[in-house]
């Protein structure tokens, strides 16, 4: 079931992340703006999830380590972020953003709000734990209990000396509401920390209205103007498989059509153990998606296309270098 609110056209994320049918923009891209030429391609692998298991941890560091990797997201209200916090202290200068998490999705681990139960009642169900879809989160919270468990999130990632480079979405939850997308908005200008939002020329074919698509490009022309960078495409890892080689082969397909301006890729690398299917029934697809960007044939093929490879820390030391005038 998928939720309807003004904002669908705006993020549904099966439109946003189907970015290999984007055209390229009159206008410069957002690449472009950052100081990057007209014709660059610019690529974050980005890899969601972080500490919400001791796999997700595993897939993430090896994706770094060994791999394309270039920028990930944690989950805050997960049992496993202080494995995940203690690597990010050795490892300070890993591009880590916060997954900001609304719901539990999963059978039979589940989790509850940074903020406490009793803080946001609205956000956790009978059993006390976060709701499970987006529909239940958007019909029951409240967009001050939304805003009240992003700040715990941020708060509790500054306890742990995390360090948080940008903001994103778990399950897509806060751009489904448009309350919601405000107070993320709002808090990614105020604290001056990046949110992933990307241009909305590039959803082409996209079933929306005029006023939603609206909608977005006001939000991300606060975002831009309140000293915040911007996406110019968006997609998903590109092929739903567990096969290691079929994923790979659609992402060099991918690569090889990358439109100018910056890019990122969405994946969810795990290297599953014996634990992990008790969570999630979707270790195979996470663990190809692992495998493609340990890939060398898609190594080679970035050093062929000439890609880019950036960070949101990067971003955001741009988009500061335009304000100031010197880039």
């Amino acid at each position: 079931m998928q939720p309807t609110a003004p904002l669908l056209g705006l993020v549904t994320l099966s439109v946003l992340f189907s970015a290999t049918s984007c055209a390229q923009p009159a206008s410069p891209t957002y690449g472009e703006r950052l100081g990057w030429g007209p014709d660059q391609r610019i690529l974050i692998f980005h890899n969601d999830d972080a500490g919400m298991s001791h796999e997700s941890n595993l897939g993430t560091i090896e994706g770094f380590e060994k791999g394309l990797l270039t920028s990930c997201s944690t989950m805050m209200p997960c049992s496993w972020v202080p494995e995940w916090a203690d690597y990010l202290k050795e490892h300070p200068e890993i591009d880590n953003g916060l997954h900001l998490t609304l719901t539990s999705e999963w059978n039979h681990y589940r989790w509850g709000p940074v903020a406490g139960r009793d803080a946001v009642p609205g956000l956790v169900d009978a059993q006390g734990y976060m709701h499970r879809g987006v529909v239940e989160t958007i019909s029951n919270a409240s967009a001050d209990e939304v805003e009240k468990e992003i700040r715990a999130q941020i708060a509790l990632a500054e306890k742990l000396g995390m360090p948080i480079t940008h903001l994103d979405s778990h399950m897509g939850t806060l751009f489904y509401s448009p309350e919601f997308f405000e107070r993320y908005v709002r808090i990614g200008i105020e604290k001056q920390i990046p949110i992933m939002i990307m241009d909305p020329k590039n959803l082409e074919g996209a079933n929306r209205g005029a006023a939603e698509a609206a909608n977005l490009a006001q939000a991300v022309q606060l975002a831009w103007d309140g000293g915040l960078p911007v996406l110019d495409h968006l997609m998903t890892s590109t092929a739903d498989t567990s096969d290691p080689d079929e994923m790979i082969d659609a992402l060099i397909q991918n690569l090889r059509d990358l439109k100018p301006g910056i890019t990122q890729i969405i994946l969810h690398g795990t290297r599953p153990g014996q634990n992990f299917g008790a969570i999630s029934s979707s270790g195979g697809k996470r663990e190809a998606e692992l495998e493609m960007v340990l890939s060398d044939r898609v190594k080679q093929v970035i050093e062929e296309e000439g890609i880019v490879l950036t960070t949101y820390k990067e971003l955001m030391a741009r988009r500061q270098q335009v304000a100031a005038g010197t880039n």
